[in-house]
């Protein structure tokens, strides 16, 4: 299957679908990723603080892969705020993933009451990534529509994407909104709300009408969106499945009906950006 590509703001393109590796446990990375490689996901998605970093690098450079095939995205941890913390987790990313460029460079989190509310200066500091050749875009995490907007009056950047949390259980729609009008294209972490979409009625009546999965059916309710997305799993299996979701479409009702299930603030299952303030 030919995953889509999305165009962002900086002409750069990105795989609508990826892998994900949050919750991966370092030791099986490296095996997860390269499971991913073979079923044909060329888009992983990573962070400091999954602390994985170095078993993508392992599996990319056990691959036979090109690198102009492969589109990696990792994001800075919160202890790292500070321009020169930054600077310097960024290039123990570069060594772990083995890379000279990495594709995508996220600020994890805003961290609003930390570090002063200062995640401006961080934002430049990505910024200067980008200009020095090392990163081909550069983006944000978790941001609200008031943090999006303070670092674009601020700097001028805009970022390339936001990512943040949107399931069928919560739509972020604000956030989806805000993201859109800046020209930001929105990715969903959490795709499946942590297993549970896969468990909702409306969902499975879905996938049973389509002889398709409840995941699967949910994965193409983000398709159909144009949300970027890159699920979890380490089970071979799941992998491929998750993967399998280009050979069908799901209609205008079917996609009206998973939107209906949104419950707004209800549905949050991942910290609130707002308040967040973990630092590791």
């Amino acid at each position: 299957m030919t995953v889509p590509t999305i165009t962002l703001n900086d002409k750069t393109t990105i795989p609508q679908l990826g892998f994900g590796v949050w919750q991966v446990a370092p030791e099986e990375t490296q095996a997860a990723v390269a499971a991913a490689f073979e079923v044909g996901y060329r888009h992983i998605d990573t962070a400091q603080m999954y602390q994985n970093e170095e078993g993508v690098g392992a599996a990319i450079a056990a691959s036979d892969i090109p690198r102009d095939e492969l589109y990696i995205t990792s994001k800075l941890n919160n202890s790292f705020h500070r321009p020169d913390d930054a600077k310097h987790a960024f290039d123990e990313t570069l060594k772990k993933l083995g890379l000279e460029q990495i594709d995508l460079f996220l600020i994890h989190w805003p961290l609003p009451t930390k570090y002063d509310g200062d995640f401006v200066s961080t934002w430049k500091t990505l910024a200067s990534f980008v200009e020095d050749g090392r990163a081909a875009s550069v983006g944000v995490s978790n941001f609200q529509p008031a943090h999006l907007q303070r670092i674009i009056d601020e700097t001028g950047v805009v970022p390339a994407v936001n990512q943040v949390e949107v399931h069928p259980f919560f739509d972020n729609s604000e956030v989806r909104a805000a993201n859109a009008s800046h020209g930001v294209h929105t990715e969903a972490w959490s795709p499946l709300a942590q297993g549970n979409a896969v468990k909702d009625p409306v969902i499975g009546e879905i996938a049973t009408r389509l002889d398709r999965t409840p995941a699967q059916v949910a994965l193409r309710w983000h398709i159909e969106r144009g949300d970027i997305i890159f699920p979890k799993s380490v089970t071979p299996a799941r992998i491929k499945e998750n993967f399998e979701i280009f050979d069908f479409t799901l209609t205008a009702a079917d996609v009206a009906a998973i939107s209906a299930l949104d419950q707004g603030a209800a549905g949050r299952i991942g910290p609130n950006p707002d308040t967040f303030d973990w630092i590791p």
